[in-house]
């Protein structure tokens, strides 16, 4: 985690986020709040990844997959693929002895109860803790990069983040001296 945080903190390029099925609408998420936090990054799905979208990477990029199992034929391709294009590959998954835990320079392992998710099928709980895992990062990544609340505020000046930004500051800036 923390040697992750790092290539995050220090990314020169930006952050590729990738998932696929409920991994995918996590990645979406995860890539807006490291956005939002400082940290470059976007969205692609594996499927507009292997049309045309590796296209995207750079050299300085990093490649953040999500994947409960590992076991994505679509995702392990595109980050086959990736892998050749960016600076690194990091994957958060449960499953570590699988082909994409086999492509990275770092994993993030999540350590998963049996019943974590619906029925053992539906990726609730399991989602739930690769989107907390990524929210993580996204804070420390924040903190690393000196991404202060006033930086945060200014490039989210809409919806209700934007309306209460005094509002935060103020109630940061407390918390911070008391």
């Amino acid at each position: 985690f923390v040697q992750v945080a790092r290539l995050l903190a220090d990314c020169k390029g930006k952050v590729l986020v990738t998932g696929s099925g409920t991994s995918g609408n996590v990645a979406s998420r995860a890539a807006h709040l490291l956005s939002v936090c400082g940290t470059p990054a976007f969205y692609l799905s594996p499927a507009d990844g292997l049309h045309g979208g590796l296209g995207v990477l750079q050299p300085n990029d990093i490649v953040l997959a999500l994947s409960k199992g590992g076991s994505s034929a679509e995702l392990n391709d595109f980050c086959a693929r990736a892998r050749t294009l960016c600076r690194h590959l990091v994957v958060v998954t449960a499953s570590t002895g699988t082909p994409i835990a086999a492509l990275t320079d770092h994993v993030i392992r999540l350590d998963l109860e049996a019943d974590t998710d619906l029925g053992s099928v539906v990726a609730t709980g399991s989602s739930l803790e690769i989107a907390t895992t990524v929210d993580a990062l996204a804070e420390v990544a924040r903190v690393a990069r000196n991404y202060s609340w006033d930086d945060l505020l200014f490039t989210h000046p809409s919806g209700a983040v934007g309306r209460d930004a005094q509002q935060s500051l103020e109630r940061l800036s407390a918390m911070k001296d008391g």
